[in-house]
Parts: structure tokens; C-alpha cells; sequence
């Protein structure tokens, strides 16, 4: 199992550098956890190669931390187009809830090159120059079968809600952000040279809002007024 070999992975990862224990430690202080890019990028090579990406989805995915952000690099295909795409993304707001999980992205120098001979209408704006890499959203937002959970796309921002994808909509999942958003969502997303680090925020709405979402989520069926 990849979950299982990621784990195994992160352990020997911290047994070979034994300050990463000392970091856990000061961000729990902080507020944050950080997950090694090194942890990251092995997860994403092994996803692809077990085929867990499927057909016509991102293959040798590349992580660099261009901190506070981190540079994504890929190989799809688009429009029947082999592409090679990199950008720098930088993530601007996060949203967790159980009706939403949003994510608010900002991708700057983004760049396109052809993977192979493509004779495709795509491939002949690249070579031409024409398209303006400068405001990515613009161009995501007039994509042909744009992906459901991209709900806004404008200038260099991009909008996931994550919520209305496949592998974050089960009703368990739901359940679980209902009871534990209340007491710690996640308030921001950033890179040092070689973590991503989430940081978190507690209680945001108070014990008392903390404990009326609580009282909502567990409601039963015959509490629920008509």
C-alpha cells in the first residue's frame, strides 16, 4: 500500500536527520506541521507509478520550494497536446468546511513546452507565441470539459473546491470535517526550503461557535425541527 510505504518512508527520513524531531517539536509550538518535499515528490513518483494517476492524468510530477511557494512541474496531455507545464504556485486562502474545501491559488511564471510533434491547434499557439502565460486563469478559464472542482479561474488566480471532487465527497469525509473544523482548520499554506508547512488555527469561532457546529453535526433525525 502506498499510504503504508509512504510511512515507512517518513520514518527512515527522520531517523537520518534526527532535527527533524526538534522541528516537529517548535512548529507544534507555532501551530504548524510541515511535511518534507523529499516525502512529497517520492509520493508522487510512486503514484504514477502504480498507475494511480490513470489515463491522461499528470505523469513525472516535480516539486521545488521557491519559498513561500513551491514551483510544480508536469507532463500532461491537453487538447491532445503533450505538454511539459511548470509554474510557481503560491497558496493564497484555504477554506476548510464540510459544505467546501476551497483552495485559493496564485500561479505565477508559468511555461509551456511541447513534448514531441503535435500538428494540434494548441500546439500551434505555443509555437506562435500568442498565448498569454502571464494570466494562467484566463486561459484555464476557457478550457474546453474544465474539471467540476475548478469554480473560478481569473488573471494569475486560481479557485479549487475540492469538495466537489470524487475522492473528497463521501459522506464520511463530510462527518469528519463537520466535527473537527470547529476545532482546528487549517489557515495557511506555505514553503521553506524543504517542507510545506500548514499552519493552523484553533477555536476560530470560539468555543461557544466551536460547540453550536458540534451540536449541529450530531444532530439526529428526530432533533431536527420541521
Amino acid at each position: 500500500m502506498l499510504e503504508a510505504e509512504l510511512l515507512q518512508k517518513l520514518g527512515s527520513y527522520i531517523f537520518q536527520r534526527p532535527d527533524e524531531l526538534l522541528r516537529v517539536l517548535r512548529n507544534a509550538t507555532l501551530l504548524k506541521f510541515g511535511v518534507p518535499l523529499a516525502a512529497l515528490r517520492w509520493a508522487a513518483v510512486r503514484g504514477a507509478a502504480n498507475g494511480r494517476g490513470g489515463k491522461g492524468m499528470p505523469r513525472d510530477i516535480a516539486l521545488e520550494a521557491v519559498p513561500p511557494g513551491v514551483r510544480v512541474g508536469m507532463s500532461v496531455e491537453l487538447m491532445g497536446t503533450p505538454l511539459r507545464v511548470s509554474a510557481l504556485v503560491f497558496v493564497e486562502r484555504v477554506e476548510l468546511g464540510p459544505e467546501a474545501l476551497l483552495l485559493e491559488l496564485r500561479v505565477t511564471e508559468a511555461q509551456l513546452s511541447l513534448l514531441g510533434v503535435s500538428e494540434s491547434p494548441l500546439a500551434a499557439l505555443i509555437r506562435s507565441g500568442a498565448l498569454d502565460l502571464g494570466k494562467v486563469g484566463n486561459l484555464v478559464a476557457v478550457m474546453p470539459r474544465r474539471p467540476p472542482f475548478l469554480i473560478e479561474a481569473k488573471g494569475d488566480r486560481i479557485v479549487l473546491d475540492l469538495k466537489r471532487h470524487p475522492a473528497f465527497s463521501s459522506e464520511r469525509l463530510e462527518k469528519a470535517l463537520s466535527l473537527i473544523t470547529p476545532l482546528v482548520s487549517v489557515k495557511g499554506v506555505a514553503t521553506d526550503s524543504e517542507h510545506l508547512d500548514l499552519e493552523f488555527d484553533v477555536l476560530r469561532s470560539g468555543l461557544s461557535g466551536a460547540v453550536d457546529a458540534w451540536k449541529k453535526s450530531l444532530r439526529l433525525p428526530w432533533q431536527v425541527k420541521p
